[in-house]
């Protein structure tokens, strides 16, 4: 099952806390009072996200955590970087494969396609999107358009 990780879904809850006020900081504490996550696990996630360049963190009595970038311009794909590393949905589709079999998998080629469709979706959907900020094109495909190819290809509706 193709899924994020449970630690990526709350950072992401986390960062859509940030955006919704993106001109002042916020504490890990604040934070956590609002999202209702335990205030080491948003302490652990925003240090992710510092460390990543996704927020800016400030000392002292005004300090705290903001985004580092307009929401618009921090992707899916950035958030799951800074969790749980790069995409990849099989051991050849990551950036230092350590498969026995890939010179011979006749596989790997198809899955890293599909991983580089996955990332290249990831990267299209920003935190804007995801937060609510911004609407999502949602994708449907021409139902008439896929039964009639099928049709077609079955030689139902010729004459």
């Amino acid at each position: 099952m193709l899924r994020i990780s449970k630690l990526t879904d709350y950072g992401t809850v986390i960062l859509a806390c940030l955006a919704a006020e993106p001109e002042r900081r916020h504490t890990s504490s604040e934070v956590a009072e609002r999202t209702r996550l335990a205030v080491p696990t948003v302490s652990k996630l925003l240090k992710n996200f510092h460390r990543a360049g996704i927020v800016t963190s400030g000392r002292g009595t005004r300090g705290g955590y903001q985004l580092a970038r307009p929401a618009a311009r921090i992707t899916a794909a950035a958030i799951i970087d800074a969790i749980d590393g790069p995409v990849a949905i099989t051991e050849c589709s990551g950036n230092h494969s350590a498969c026995d079999i890939e010179t011979t998998c006749r596989t790997g080629g198809a899955w890293q396609r599909i991983n580089g469709a996955i990332r290249r979706s990831l990267d299209e959907i920003t935190l804007a999107q995801l937060s609510g900020q911004e609407a999502v094109a949602v994708w449907r495909p021409d139902l008439a358009a896929t039964i009639r190819q099928g049709a077609a290809g079955r030689g139902i509706g010729r004459t």
